[in-house]
């Protein structure tokens, strides 16, 4: 039988900035309540006991976003980045550990993403999907004392899902609802989302990559201002979105997939924000034009993929529709959503007031997962990987 834990998740994204660590609560269901959503997972409460954010170094993030970007890199290089990670994640969960005096008895660690192909495609005479995370666990496990899941992906895959979005478990657990559909927005580096219709069950969840959230908003912001990010969406605000490249960006393949997909820096990453920034230029070489050009392509693809593919499936139930990642902070961005969706009965807000802070949620996610994976409980979910089937997720690092 499942027991409580109190289970620490450890989250980087592809925007590359830094770890977040939630530190959760998680009770197990002693009754099964039927015909109630979310009360189908085994969970019975879920609850955020604390939240730490720790900014990458700048030379650890140059490292990062180099094995990302790179056409070609060395083994020597990778396996460097791959231990230096696993010593990063380490020092923050024991920081953590040390500033709320939480000690949680699991870890779950998604890793850094260095690269990820969802779809299989031809390499050495056969078709392969793949998907690598960097963050030694080994590492993790001997500094903390606690034994790590992490690893989360292959096994979707392997099952043949796209090993994403892996947070839709969490967002049937927190926010499935009788009467209301419920779409889960996260705007990191990269836009995904959970669709949930009212009374739904977990066979009925929708969710995938919308394409770029903040990763080419944050490129030109690097490139065209020397800042990491668009702090509140300020500069795009002072900016004007150009048109044709809008209308050109969004004529991009992805975008036209159904689901399942998935995205990462492979689409959307270094080489995609130069020719974007080239497509601006041709037409105004104001920064602030390229950078609302940028918000106004995230907001327009996120809205374009809830038109397409969401509402079909949750209408005519009204529907919530709840931000959360570090584009959440971004105002100019969510203007842009509450002008596109607010006239489709959505009603727009962040997950800062379910009591899961924007930056928290991913990491929370994987501390279910872990807490899934350590009772052998499957922690994907097929209609939104695409999976064949339910998998138990991930590899257990002992102590």
């Amino acid at each position: 039988m499942p027991q409580p834990l109190t289970v620490a998740g450890i989250m980087s994204g592809t925007s590359a900035d830094g770890i977040d660590v939630a530190l959760v609560r998680i009770a197990p269901q002693r009754a099964v309540i039927p015909g109630t959503p979310g009360r189908g997972t085994g969970i019975s409460k879920l609850t955020l006991l604390a939240h730490r954010a720790f900014p990458f170094s700048r030379p650890l993030r140059q490292a990062i976003l180099a094995a990302m970007n790179a056409a070609s890199t060395s083994a020597a290089e990778l396996a460097r980045l791959n231990w230096r990670l696993g010593l990063a994640y380490a020092e923050a969960l024991q920081a953590a550990i040390d500033t709320t005096g939480i000690r949680p008895d699991l870890t779950g660690c998604h890793g850094q993403t260095v690269y990820h192909q969802g779809t299989p495609a031809l390499y050495a005479g056969r078709r392969i999907a793949c998907s690598w995370q960097f963050g030694e666990p080994a590492l993790i496990a001997a500094r903390t004392g606690i034994p790590v899941v992490s690893n989360f992906r292959p096994a979707d895959m392997a099952a043949g899902g796209q090993g994403a979005p892996l947070v839709p478990l969490l967002d049937y657990v927190l926010y499935s609802h009788p009467t209301r559909a419920r779409i889960l927005q996260n705007i990191g580096g990269i836009g995904n989302l959970t669709a949930i219709p009212a009374a739904a069950g977990q066979d009925q969840v929708l969710a995938f990559d919308t394409g770029p959230g903040n990763m080419i908003i944050d490129a030109l912001m690097q490139r065209l201002c020397s800042r990491p990010y668009d702090r509140g969406g300020r500069t795009a605000a002072r900016g004007k979105a150009l048109e044709p490249v809008l209308r050109a960006a969004l004529k991009e393949r992805f975008f036209r997939l159904p689901p399942p997909k998935s995205a990462g820096r492979e689409q959307f990453g270094a080489g995609y924000a130069h020719e974007f920034l080239a497509a601006c230029r041709k037409i105004s070489r104001r920064p602030n034009d390229a950078v609302a050009t940028a918000t106004a392509l995230t907001a327009e693809s996120i809205a374009e993929s809830v038109r397409r593919w969401v509402l079909p499936r949750i209408a005519p139930a009204p529907a919530d529709f709840i931000v959360s990642g570090g584009g959440a902070r971004n105002a100019t961005l969510l203007a842009h959503l509450r002008q596109s969706l607010e006239p489709h009965n959505c009603t727009i807000s962040t997950t800062d007031s379910t009591g899961i802070p924007v930056e928290a949620k991913e990491a929370v996610a994987f501390a279910l997962l872990a807490y899934q994976t350590w009772h052998h409980l499957p922690g994907n979910v097929p209609s939104a990987t695409g999976a064949a089937r339910p998998a138990l997720l991930g590899s257990i690092t002992y102590v």
